[in-house]
């Protein structure tokens, strides 16, 4: 639920900042954890999460002891860049039927599906929902250029 999820974000922010290894670092969930995590749980479950958890955490600690830190500076900016756009465009497709206020009980959770699903519902927009959220995202693109 929306609600376990703010709370696990509180939570975990303050145990990052408990243990984390600067004064001045900052942690907490990104857009990125939360799209592998969701696959992760729709796919496998909770007990596939605890078990892609323990191994992460494995793999970080063994790649702490080994050094292997600075391997990242060897993955490709396109391999990056690639990875980056499709969480931002996984992230935006789970958007879509709030933007647009769509009467729709379950999206899927496949890509391709999910569109399919939205463009069956396009006789359901709610236009007041349209019209705030593209509002909202017209504000969010011109507040910076005004100053």
């Amino acid at each position: 639920t929306p609600e376990k999820g703010i709370v696990t974000a509180i939570i975990a922010g303050f145990i990052i900042s408990f243990l984390g290894g600067s004064h001045v670092q900052i942690g907490g969930p990104t857009g990125a954890f939360i799209v592998i995590v969701y696959g992760i749980v729709e796919q496998f479950g909770v007990t596939g999460l605890a078990i892609a958890t323990v191994l992460a955490g494995a793999m970080l600690v063994l790649m702490g002891v080994l050094k292997l830190g600075t391997v990242i500076k060897f993955i490709p900016y396109p391999i990056v860049v690639g990875f980056t756009s499709g969480i931002a465009l996984t992230i935006f497709s789970t958007q879509i039927k709030d933007l647009f206020g769509l009467s729709i009980a379950k999206v899927p959770s496949d890509f391709f599906t999910k569109w399919e699903v939205y463009f069956q519902h396009l006789g359901t927009i709610n236009w007041w929902a349209t019209g705030i959220g593209v509002l909202s995202v017209t504000i969010i693109f011109l507040t910076p250029k005004i100053s």
